[in-house]
């Protein structure tokens, strides 16, 4: 058990250290901070699988990878999870006015781009912790016995750990792609602010989950 805490606390260290070290050292500077972008990222090989699912938050980058993923003959179907509405869409909603949110959005570039056969997902989801919740059930009900969840590079590798968490002991096989054409480039992202902003976030994102599943 000791051993487990170790390597999640060592994880959340040697990110701090890494970005410590490049601040302090200009010659190591591009490298460590290289490596620090690729700490957030997990991506795996994929096979052929039932199902793709888009979280909401991968955007048109998870959508652009799941239709090529499809194209390849990896799935045949697409699922597109929603978050719940929020205050804008109830306005639109409530003036009578449709509203394309980001599944909707997600769902009609999905056919634009050749993908004919979408899965109704089970409910809408708030987060990342939701997408873990709702897999277990909702595979075990459809029997997919693979699928391949599409994530951004940054967010990957706690996406990665949310869903080891949920599918432990399940016998949906899963696997996480990273989306090629995101805006988040692990190599370079401390050229823009945007990039910058996106690699704090998920740092503190990560370290959080790592102190909270230590052995996951």
């Amino acid at each position: 058990m000791s051993v487990r805490w170790s390597r999640g606390v060592r994880l959340a260290v040697g990110l701090l250290l890494v970005v410590a070290a490049a601040v302090g050292v200009p010659t190591i500077r591009e490298p460590m901070l290289r490596a620090a972008g690729r700490a957030l990222v997990f991506d795996e090989s994929v096979e052929p699988a039932d199902l793709v699912v888009i979280p909401v938050d991968a955007g048109g980058s998870g959508v652009l990878e799941a239709a090529d993923l499809v194209r390849r003959g990896v799935a045949g179907r697409v699922a597109v999870f929603a978050d719940p509405p929020d205050a804008v869409a109830r306005e639109f909603d409530r003036r009578g006015v449709p509203y394309e949110d980001e599944a909707a959005r997600a769902v009609r570039q999905l056919r634009l781009l050749g993908v004919r056969a979408i899965e109704p997902t089970p409910r809408a989801v708030e987060g990342t912790e939701d997408v873990g919740a709702v897999l277990p059930d909702w595979c075990a009900q459809r029997q997919f016995r693979s699928i391949v969840v599409v994530s951004t590079p940054d967010h990957s590798r706690r996406l990665h750990r949310v869903v080891r968490r949920a599918m432990r002991d399940r016998p949906t096989r899963v696997r996480i792609r990273v989306a090629r054409h995101s805006g988040f480039d692990p190599d370079r992202w401390w050229e823009t602010r945007a990039g910058v902003r996106t690699a704090i976030i998920e740092w503190q994102k990560l370290l959080l989950d790592v102190l909270r599943h230590p052995l996951s």
